[in-house]
């Protein structure tokens, strides 16, 4: 039951239909009911899927060429970890025949999937510092976990991997307009040279396994706090990673919500605090990587569609401007150490 197209590189889901993905889960024993919902994911494909005995779970299929399995398998045994950690977190379930990696075959490609407990929730109200400390709380708990050891498959957060190497590939890839390279590469090259500069302020640190991509969008809240999920990102890197991405707003309300993310976050973790050096740092090492990772997608049908505004001359003369403001407000965390 799968359609006869053969996947490619460019069309690496082009196999998995909804009956290719029920036959998968089938073939661990998860006998599904008929109904599934694909949940939003560009790298992946993840769905919704109801079971014959009531539960639903969510498997998750792996892109193509994008980890190994023991990058994979690095991942699981992480939120395995957590899990065991009491942690509330979507770790994967054994699946029959045994291990938390799996393969199928449809429409000429070979996918690998796992599956995990469907998780609700709604977003945090990020607005209360009560809710904040509960997070912070648990994002320590999150690190007292992964200093234990380090990864040793998955990425690290640093800035070959994530500026430098996303930079050269974006301009050996002909995918940035003539007319705006020039521009673009002026920006990029200098606000790397102060990436480094502010690195080296800060200095050596412990590099945990974190959770890696810590936005609101992973971080469902219940009346019974917080849990976590797409742990997809997880690598070694600062703690202050797992933090950033939940705090905006002006400066005196990043620091608010900092505090009370620290707050609870002490509770189980010594926090270094020279690392808020790095959160300007780590925003522009994302912002390149970002640009990297779509056009590295761009032959997939689904990311035209997705971001029909990438590419043009405009996009990446609007990242140089971007990138000059963030040289601004590198310069301005370097003045300040500290804060936030």
């Amino acid at each position: 039951m799968s359609s006869s197209l053969p996947a490619s590189a460019d069309t690496p889901y082009s196999g998995l239909t909804p009956e290719a993905v029920l036959d998968a889960l089938d073939s661990v024993g998860l006998r599904g009911d008929g109904r599934l919902i694909q949940l939003n994911s560009y790298e992946n494909r993840v769905f919704q899927v109801f079971l014959e005995d009531g539960t639903v779970v969510v498997p998750k299929f792996y892109r193509p060429g994008r980890w190994t399995d023991d990058q994979i398998l690095e991942e699981h045994g992480f939120a395995l970890e957590l899990q065991e950690a009491e942690i509330p977190v979507a770790a994967p379930l054994l699946l029959e025949g045994g291990g938390t990696l799996a393969r199928f075959d449809a429409g000429g490609q070979t996918y690998r999937f796992s599956v995990a407990a469907r998780r609700s929730g709604r977003a945090p109200e990020l607005e209360d510092p009560s809710v904040l400390e509960w997070i912070g709380r648990f994002i320590g708990r999150i690190h007292a976990v992964g200093m234990k050891r380090p990864f040793n498959h998955r990425l690290s957060l640093d800035i070959a991997t994530y500026g430098t190497g996303p930079r050269d590939w974006l301009l050996a890839s002909e995918m940035i307009p003539l007319d705006a390279e020039s521009t673009w590469k002026q920006a990029v090259d200098a606000v790397l040279e102060e990436v480094q500069a502010c690195f080296d302020a800060v200095g050596p640190f412990r590099s945990l396994r974190l959770h890696g991509d810590c936005h609101t969008g992973n971080v469902l809240w219940t009346d019974a706090g917080p849990h976590f999920v797409d742990l997809d990102d997880a690598l070694n890197g600062p703690a202050v990673q797992d933090f950033w991405m939940l705090l905006s707003g002006e400066p005196v309300a990043l620091r608010s919500q900092l505090g009370a993310l620290l707050a609870g976050y002490e509770d189980f973790m010594e926090f270094d605090w020279r690392q808020l050096r790095l959160i300007e740092a780590l925003r522009t090492l994302r912002m390149i990587h970002y640009s990297a990772w779509i056009a590295r997608r761009w032959n997939d049908p689904a990311f035209p569609v997705a971001f029909p505004w990438f590419g043009g001359r405009g996009y990446w003369n609007e990242q140089a401007t971007r990138l000059h403001e963030q040289l601004n407000a590198l310069r301005d965390a370097a003045s300040h150490p500290g804060m936030p």
